[in-house]
């Protein structure tokens, strides 16, 4: 299969002057890991209050916002893709995977009013902190060493989920190291036909920019986020059909600038 490849793209414009960008990174090195950990262990006195996941979930989400700001990064999203993710039900989220950047971006700009949730390697929870934490926020525990069982939980996961709740997987299963989209997985297709939801396709633009693979510290500039219409799978097709014709729908909005 041919890889379409974009334009060399021009450097990032830095969205602070470099005095606020070096005082921010200041606060981050300094005060950062101590937020942090506060955010972390949160969950350990207080997951069993009324309404903890409810209000936790949201100061996930501000803490995310408040490091882009430090690290004079802007997350956009149209006001029109906003709103579309507000109405957005019954779905199963994925985006393109460029940095470690995206997820931050992502809790960055979805509006407050559309829950949603991550699938997570079970080797993240091994540890108590992040296992608490981790479970506070609603995330999906998957143990990678059996497809078949992985599968069934995330399926489970998802059908049991409101209508206004939806996971988020990365159909790349890791970093694209192309200039394009890389190959996709068929599991966000297999769980949206298992439980009975459309796919909402999200693409993230240039943040492989600001923190390509290799680099510890992200440059400042502005990452951009797409929400592109509901995808329904064709009953009528196999599941591989699917996964071409999702990519190739998001394949034509990332490869367009």
């Amino acid at each position: 299969m041919t890889v379409s490849q974009k334009p060399t793209p021009n450097p990032p414009t830095a969205i602070d002057p470099l005095p606020v960008r070096l005082l921010k990174r200041s606060v981050v090195i300094l005060l950062g890991p101590i937020y942090f950990l506060f955010i972390g262990f949160v969950p350990l006195f207080c997951s069993k209050r009324a309404g903890f996941r409810g209000w936790y979930w949201r100061l996930v989400k501000r803490a995310c916002s408040r490091l882009l700001w430090l690290l004079s990064i802007r997350a956009y999203m149209t006001e029109a893709d906003k709103q579309a993710l507000s109405d957005d039900e019954n779905s199963v989220i994925v985006i393109n995977h460029r940095s470690h950047l995206d997820g931050f971006t992502l809790m960055d700009v979805v509006p407050d009013d559309k829950w949603f949730t991550f699938a997570a390697k079970k080797e993240l929870c091994d540890a108590k902190l992040l296992r608490t934490g981790f479970t506070g926020a609603g995330l999906v525990e998957i143990d990678r060493k059996s497809g078949s069982v992985a599968m069934e939980t995330l399926s489970k996961a998802v059908r049991d989920m409101p209508a206004r709740r939806s996971v988020v997987l990365f159909p790349e299963g890791t970093r694209s190291k192309t200039e394009s989209l890389g190959t996709f997985k068929a599991g966000a297709v297999l769980v949206a036909r298992e439980a009975g939801r459309v796919i909402r396709p999200i693409v993230i633009h240039d943040s492989d920019q600001l923190l390509p693979r290799g680099k510890f510290f992200p440059s400042s500039g502005t990452i951009r986020v797409e929400v592109l219409p509901a995808f329904v799978c064709d009953p009528d097709a196999t599941a591989d059909e699917d996964v071409t014709r999702l990519r190739a729908t998001m394949m034509a909005v990332f490869d367009k600038t």
